[in-house]
Parts: C-alpha cells; structure tokens; sequence
C-alpha cells in the first residue's frame, strides 16, 4: 500500500481538480480529503456519505456559576483573554464567564480554580465521513467553524484510509492535502510515499512552492512538482522546473491552461472524464509520469 499526497504552497493552484482526475485514472485507489479547513474535493466526487462520526479533538473549559466565588484566579491566569466577567443580571458579587470561542482549551483555569468550578470536557470540532464514490471508497472531513486541531482531524482521516485499503486489499491512497506549510500539511504528509507539489506559473506560486518544499525535504520525503496553468507565464514555468531541479526534485509535468477545467467542475466531473481535449491529456500524463516515480 502507497500513500501519494497532492499539496500545494498557496490555495486556487488546481490542485483539487487534478486529484479528482487522478483518482479517475487510477480507478482503484482510497481517496482521504485531508484539506479538513476547507473541504472540496466531494464537491467534484459526488460522493454517497455512509457514516457520519463526531471528531473529538480537545477540551474546553465553562465555568460553573453556581460554583464560581469570584476570586479572579482564572481571569489572571487566562493567556488568551477568554475569561471576563460574566454579565448575567442580579448579581450580587463577581462572576467569571468564558467566551468558548476564544478558549483555546489549555486547562489551566480549571487546574488552578481552588473552588473547582470549571468545567473541562470534551469538545466536538467537527465531522469525518465514510464515504462512496464512482472511483472508489472515500475518508473526508470538515472542521466546524472557528474549530482547532485540524492536525488530528487529518491523521483520522489518513487512518481511516489505510484501514480501508487494507481491509479492501487496494494498493494505493491518493490523499487532496491542505495549502501552505502548517499543521494539517505536516499531517497529511509525514510518512507518505510520493507528495506531488503542484504550483501556478507566478510569483506567489513560486515563492510559496520554495516554503512547501523546504518542509518536504525537512521529512525527506521524495517530492515532484507540476505546473499547472503553466502557458499563463511560461517564463516563470520555465523557472519554477528549473529550481526545482536545482533542489532534487523531479518534475512530474505542466499542465496546459483550459477554460473547460471550470465547466467540469460545475458539471461535478473530472477533467479526465469530462472532455479528451489537450488539457485532459496533459494530466494523464502528469499522473503516468507520478506513478511510475511512485512505483520506483
């Protein structure tokens, strides 16, 4: 069983749309959406969900009016300013309340409160899904809003994946990683086989490309690029694949700009299984060239 990860340095890079037709090609792969911040891919899968289950990723704290005798400890002590004093009406002393948005479920208001009137329980920060699809089993999530610990989430839903391919005897899990270099990236990546980097011919493209690399080589992961869109700026094409050689790092191909990626999208379809035009072409290539790197 292999793990590929398709990331990229910024957001709007393609990078969903190419994973959906990577899973039409590959046909008998496990699909994980890991980017759980802002889930997208099964809006191209139309995925059939089977199970819905609660992620439970940390704890957060309220207080206990009936408890609570004012003492403060836990306003000084909050570092995140998620403690004020608590405006219910008829109070004839102080109260302390805490804005459960602003909690960042720390625990030491309810460690040090020498009354133990603060609650610390579990938190619900949001959803993972079973699902099916027409190009096989899918594991995908979604964060509820303002939520943490989207690095948990992430190593769920990989999980997941892997017990299902195991399970189901499948060989291969293509996993829609999140943008940029934080927690949910770092989660979806460590212990992968391939990642394939795909970035846009300009200069945020580029420059982010540089930062997500950097965290590939950190774990030592083998890592490809592709260009996608890359007839807007061939200049910068040209450049990104030749610093991306100049670091080791193979180049899985370009990927031709096509007003027809949009359409299909709107129509819920992979490229590969919405037209045979030359864009369609040029990932199948991409992913011929990704698989036979995977398969080394």
């Amino acid at each position: 069983m292999k793990e590929l990860v398709i990331i990229s340095g910024k957001g709007g890079t393609g990078k969903t749309s190419i994973v959906a037709s990577f899973a039409a090609c590959a046909k008998n792969a496990v699909l994980a959406d890991c980017d759980v911040d802002a889930a997208d891919l099964h809006c191209i899968l139309t995925p059939s969900v089977h199970e819905t289950n609660e992620f439970i990723g940390g704890k957060r704290a309220a207080i206990v009016p009936e408890k609570c005798t004012g003492c403060g400890t836990c306003i000084k002590l909050c570092r995140y300013d998620a403690v004020r004093e608590s405006t219910a009406a008829n109070q004839n002393k102080r109260r302390y309340e805490i804005n459960p948005v602003a909690c960042e479920g720390c625990g030491v208001c309810a460690w040090f409160c020498p009354q133990k009137a603060i609650d610390f329980t579990d938190v619900v920060n949001g959803h993972w899904f079973l699902s099916s699809t027409r190009y096989g089993p899918m594991v995908h999530a979604k964060m509820g809003i303002a939520e943490e610990n989207s690095g948990k989430l992430v190593t769920l839903v990989r999980n997941k994946a892997k017990s299902i391919a195991r399970n189901e005897k499948r060989d291969l899990i293509i996993i829609d990683g999140s943008p940029g270099i934080g927690c949910p990236v770092i989660a979806s990546i460590t212990g992968a086989d391939l990642i394939c980097i795909v970035t846009e011919p300009t200069l945020s493209g580029e420059h982010d490309l540089k930062r997500v690399a950097d965290l590939a080589r950190h774990f030592n992961i083998p890592t490809v690029v592709c260009v996608n869109k890359f007839d807007l700026n061939p200049l910068i094409a040209e450049r990104i694949l030749a610093d991306a050689t100049k670091r080791g790092l193979s180049a899985a191909g370009t990927i031709r700009y096509d007003a027809m990626v949009t359409k299909a999208q709107i129509a819920e379809a992979a490229v590969v299984e919405y037209t045979n035009l030359p864009v369609a072409e040029d990932i199948k290539r991409v992913w011929n060239t990704v698989l036979s790197i995977l398969n080394k």
